[in-house]
């Protein structure tokens, strides 16, 4: 016989008439009529080829392959209960695995504070977290690997494996040594740091990306010091060897007494920060209760 034939509504009948010694009080505590059940037992008995039950007039009892059955049926219905009883807890968030993926400076502030809320009120589900560039995590994203992964964009991607979400708009601002003339202002003119050195990372990208909105306020910057840690940026910030830009998402994490951070003006296109969700996570519990947390820590953030 096959496996699928075994349908667990036929063995819990079995089990219960066998316990029972009595079609008529296995209908009766199942909540069906004796016809029913005697339809489900026959089906069961045409299913495994044999006979189950012995009828009498005093009741049934268990044939000898009956007798055989009964031990496998009650594990395979147990089996199921303990599965049954794993998918709830998965549904009310008491186990599992939330897979995140986060860019580096949306784990300075945003995923922090976002993850806090969420082992408060979830702390049977486990947290696994990946930190990468946008392409990287929407790539892990596509392939499964991750279930949401928070990006960093300038253009909203399309995004056929799942969802975007988004939560906040990300400002630069400028970092300027405490005691720069410029740092008693609330906000910077971008054309007054022409003259300064720009400390940036020393990728294509970041360069053009600084040449870009300088240019755009009428002067290329220089660019003798490329660092990429945060960290050194605003040592060497500190110290007075050139200014740097830093994201406000990222600002209140690095945050020090020699070191100003202040708006731009007028302020250079930033960044939106999004929280991209699989295909295959667009109804975990998890992935749900998540998000609601993100969205509370970016309004916080915002």
């Amino acid at each position: 016989m096959r496996a699928d034939s075994l349908d667990p509504l036929l063995l819990r009948t079995f089990v219960a008439v066998a316990d029972l010694g009595s079609f008529t009080a296995a209908a009766a505590a199942g909540g069906y009529t004796q016809s029913a059940v005697s339809r489900q037992i026959a089906a069961l008995e045409d299913a495994c080829g044999v006979e189950l039950f012995a009828r009498g007039a005093r009741g049934v009892r268990p044939t000898p392959a009956g007798e055989h059955l009964l031990p496998h049926a009650r594990a395979l219905l147990d089996r199921l209960a303990d599965t049954a009883r794993a998918m709830e807890g998965l549904r009310r968030l008491d186990t599992g695995t939330l897979r995140l993926g986060a860019f580096p400076t949306a784990n300075a502030a945003l995923v922090p504070r976002a993850l806090a809320r969420f082992r408060e009120a979830h702390p049977g589900v486990r947290i696994a977290l990946r930190e990468g560039t946008t392409d990287r995590l929407l790539t892990l994203l596509d392939a499964g690997d991750l279930d949401v992964a928070v990006v960093s964009t300038h253009i909203v991607p399309a995004l056929p494996a799942g969802d975007l979400v988004a939560l906040l708009d990300d400002a630069l601002l400028v970092a300027l040594p405490s005691g720069h003339p410029l740092a008693a202002l609330r906000r910077v003119p971008l054309g007054e740091l022409a003259g300064e050195a720009w400390i940036v990372a020393d990728t294509p990208d970041a360069v053009a990306a600084l040449r870009a909105r300088c240019e755009a306020a009428g002067f290329e910057p220089r660019t003798p010091l490329r660092v990429a840690e945060w960290i050194s940026k605003l040592g060497l910030v500190a110290a007075g060897f050139g200014v740097t830009l830093v994201p406000a998402l990222a600002a209140a994490a690095m945050a020090r007494e020699d070191v100003a951070m202040r708006p731009l003006d007028p302020g250079p296109p930033g960044r939106t920060v999004h929280a991209a969700v699989g295909r295959h996570a667009r109804r975990s519990p998890a992935v749900t209760a998540f998000l609601a947390d993100l969205r509370a820590a970016a309004a916080e953030l915002g």
